[in-house]
């Protein structure tokens, strides 16, 4: 381990908590602080160092509280500020922390910064601190620019006074101008006011963004829709190396001053508070810039999660991702599944599974093979949480949880639905309520007598998926995590550091890590022989007369 593993985001297990959907504490049918309160000593016995927990801001919910109104306030339908700093503390006891998301390339359209503008008219300063233009074309009909929003749509609305407002996201979610002094200042206001009551640190929302080009040009050739993320769909790219392309509205140099300035209020506290940058960025060398040793601390590892269940491809992410990022002195981090893309088994449990390309959608091919899908998740969780570095959870990902594909049409909510047509159902699937206990919904998710059902529908068969399903069943996902992380936390070679890599059959990805830890992961089609080895410390699936079955992965004690 490096001399800087005692650093605790360098090494840790970060667990997102998706707060609508973890746990309902007061019967709406919605989760809330209370939920998560009640959940912590399951969130100690699974072994996480931390929880991110989605946006829990006063908002009007156009996207799921990622539209803010008030920065400072806990919206209703979660809690209170007061209960916020109740949870830190008691998550804190439980040797928790907590890492709350923070919005900064937009606001709400409900935000009092946005209704002054709207109320003061054109040219007014009220407006500076957002990104109003006035239209093209003889009558200034026409939007500024060609830009469009990641959900579908123009990424500008004319107001009745003539004049358009950028949203790269919702209507309902106006980007700010962060070339303003005042805009800069509001937010080192608002990290102080949550580092004050306790919070550990912040994932950044579109890190890559904030920042436009002070002309707003058209996009250039190829760049068309603009986003760099999961959310539209684009014809897949060529097979060439990436290069970065200046585009007008993500990932600009000059974002960097912003996360400088950050880093600096962070330090003002004790405690090692910590960043970590949601930030979509055309090469491995770009993402690398936020995480520089005067910046942002960490910042999610797409790649990994875009990679294909090949073994070329995936070496390839680990070395280069551990190769630029260690040039900078960051740890890399490893993800599988989060709140806005198909959760792995489901990704997996097809018989292909191509690599996911940056500005697609991912849409799978085939049917869904449950059983695949599942084996190929217990693998990829034990390579996840062998390699170097830092992982996040996503919540229920350790119950193996698959996306819902099958939800009504009537119940879904994600913005991308609407403004796509109907032709884009959106992040529901990887959303809906996680189930904990009971043979029928809501399995445990909101109390008993609860006034409301689950905001969304929870499948019949996640009775057997349940956490008191799966609670002291050795061969179920949640013992399989619970058994990894406490591994994780006791070997002295996993966390933190470098890894070997080993010479394997092909199609057999093996690393080895000091002291005394190798990891050997099968994804070809016929078994193969373990490396020689001193005890089998964890295997996916039962290892049968020493060999390593399709699919499946092995940490050894050598």
């Amino acid at each position: 381990m490096s001399g800087t593993a005692a650093l605790w985001w360098r090494n840790a297990v970060i667990y997102q908590v998706y707060i609508r959907s973890f746990a309902d504490g007061n019967g709406d049918g919605v989760g809330d602080i209370a939920g998560i309160r009640s959940r912590l000593p399951y969130l100690k016995d699974l072994g996480v160092d931390a929880i991110w927990i989605n946006p829990w801001y006063k908002s009007p919910m156009a996207d799921h509280g990622y539209d803010v109104a008030d920065f400072r306030e806990i919206d209703p339908l979660f809690g209170t500020v007061a209960e916020a700093e109740q949870l830190i503390e008691e998550a804190h006891r439980h040797g928790i922390r907590v890492i709350p998301d923070i919005v900064p390339n937009h606001t709400s359209d409900q935000h009092a910064w946005f209704q002054a503008a709207l109320a003061a008219g054109p040219g007014s300063p009220e407006r500076e601190r957002y990104i109003f233009r006035s239209g093209r074309g003889p009558d200034g009909s026409e939007p500024p620019n060609d830009w469009v929003s990641c959900f579908g749509g123009p990424a500008w609305t004319r107001l009745p006074d003539g004049e358009w407002y950028l949203h790269l996201f919702a209507p309902q979610q106006p980007d700010l101008n962060w070339q303003h002094p005042e805009v800069r200042t509001e937010f080192e206001s608002i990290l102080r006011f949550w580092f004050s009551r306790g919070v550990d640190g912040f994932r950044i929302d579109v890190a890559h963004g904030l920042i436009k080009h002070p002309e707003l040009p058209d996009l250039p050739p190829r760049q068309e829709p603009a986003v760099l993320g999961p959310l539209v769909r684009r014809e897949p790219a060529d097979e060439q190396p990436r290069q970065h392309r200046d585009h007008p509205h993500w990932d600009r140099d000059e974002v960097h001053d912003i996360y400088r300035t950050w880093r600096r209020v962070a330090d003002e506290f004790p405690g090692d508070r910590s960043f970590v940058a949601e930030a979509w960025a055309d090469t491995t060398e770009r993402l690398a810039a936020y995480v520089r040793k005067d910046g942002l601390h960490t910042a999610f590892n797409f790649d990994f999660l875009m990679s294909s269940w090949n073994p070329k491809d995936l070496r390839a992410v680990i070395e280069n991702s551990l190769a630029m990022l260690g040039a900078v002195g960051a740890p890399a981090t490893w993800v599988l599944s989060n709140h806005d893309v198909m959760r792995h088994p489901s990704r997996y449990g097809r018989k292909t599974v191509r690599r996911w390309v940056a500005n697609e959608r991912y849409e799978p091919e085939g049917p869904l093979d449950l059983e695949l899908g599942t084996r190929r998740a217990r693998a990829a969780a034990l390579l996840m949480l062998a390699l170097p570095g830092g992982a996040y959870v996503y919540q229920g990902e350790e119950l193996g949880l698959t996306e819902v594909e099958d939800l009504p049409e009537a119940v879904l909510q994600d913005p991308v639905w609407e403004r796509s047509g109907h032709t884009d159902r959106g992040r529901d699937g990887c959303r809906v309520p996680i189930p904990w206990s009971g043979p029928t919904a809501p399995f445990g998710f909101s109390p008993e007598g609860a006034s409301a059902g689950p905001w969304l529908p929870q499948p019949a068969d996640w009775a057997e998926r349940s956490v008191e399903a799966q609670t002291g069943d050795e061969t179920s996902m949640l013992e399989l995590y619970r058994a990894a992380l406490r591994l994780r936390r006791e070997h002295p070679a996993l966390g933190d550091g470098t890894l070997t890599w080993l010479e394997a059959p092909e199609g057999v990805l093996a690393f080895g890590r000091d002291p005394g830890f190798v990891c050997v992961v099968n994804l070809s089609a016929e078994a193969h022989p373990l490396p020689e080895h001193t005890s089998l410390l964890l295997s996916s699936t039962p290892v049968e007369e020493g060999l390593l079955a399709p699919d499946q992965a092995a940490w050894l004690a050598v």
